[in-house]
């Protein structure tokens, strides 16, 4: 890397309780030289109550590729930079992964902090298989769209992450009902906030209810049991890594082997790219 250049350092913020930020993310903040962000009000409200003073610069879905390249051109000048999206990680579920994109392709270093995330915080205290999952994100809003999602990942075996808005979250787990049957499903509600609540029932039992949520939702899914002993993960990469070795492309191996173990090549490609983090 080129020591005349900046750091990206790609900042968690709390999601809920700010007791939850870390001594390492303060002290990151007051270092850097500006913070793009995905809300400026959301994240000065943070820097506020933690005494920081810096500038914000707004980046954020829609202006992410264009923010991409004044974020670079400040690095290239030697600016250290945090980039914080609102509540949790950037990239999961929020803008940053085209910002990682193009400053990796600068020779430009990243360091991501540790820190608060929902989807995890969700998974260990749902009661629901924990040792391989499939962190999904939001299904599309888009009701058509949501069920292609939903069939897609109908056979997947283990436990499955979604996030949802309160205004939608009755339509989609009527559609995980109508498509999936009846599973176990862990809700959580507002994690690390006062009102957080953990809803331990099945498809079936809360769509009866017609219950109200309100507040930030992660959903945590049981996934196929029936169909889980046709997959053995550890396998399926073992063959993967197989394919790659005697020079088949990934596109090529991941359709081989959706073909072989009959599983839709999204969720295998899901499935390396798990893999290939929890490795690192």
């Amino acid at each position: 890397m080129n020591q005349n250049k900046g750091i990206l350092y790609l900042v968690p913020s709390p999601i809920g309780n700010l007791n939850d930020i870390s001594k390492r993310i303060i002290d990151t903040l007051n270092s850097v030289d500006c913070i793009f962000c995905e809300d400026t009000r959301n994240t000065q409200k943070l820097l506020n109550l933690l005494n920081i003073k810096k500038n914000t610069i707004s980046c954020h879905e829609h202006n992410e590729k264009e923010m991409s390249f004044k974020l670079i051109s400040l690095l290239n000048e030697g600016k250290d930079i945090a980039y914080m999206s609102d509540a949790g990680y950037p990239a999961i579920s929020d803008p940053g992964e085209i910002l990682v994109k193009e400053v990796s392709k600068n020779n430009i270093k990243i360091v991501p902090l540790s820190g608060p995330t929902a989807s995890l915080t969700a998974l260990i205290a749902s009661s629901l298989d924990t040792s391989h999952f499939l962190f999904y994100g939001f299904l599309n809003s888009k009701h058509s769209e949501r069920i292609k999602e939903i069939k897609e990942i109908k056979d997947f075996p283990y436990t499955i992450i979604f996030y949802e808005a309160p205004h939608r979250i009755n339509e989609t787990l009527l559609d995980l009902y109508e498509l999936l049957g009846d599973r176990k499903i862990t809700i959580a509600r507002e994690l690390s906030k006062i009102h957080e609540e953990f809803i331990y029932t099945s498809l079936k039992e809360i769509t009866s209810l017609n219950k109200e949520f309100k507040g930030e939702l992660v959903l945590v899914l049981e996934g196929n049991t029936i169909k889980k002993d046709n997959y053995d993960l550890s396998l399926i990469i073992e063959k993967y890594n197989e394919l790659i070795k005697n020079n088949i492309s990934k596109k090529d191996a991941i359709i081989s082997l959706s073909i072989i173990y009959k599983i839709n090549k999204n969720i295998l490609k899901k499935m390396f790219i798990n893999n290939k983090k929890e490795e690192n």
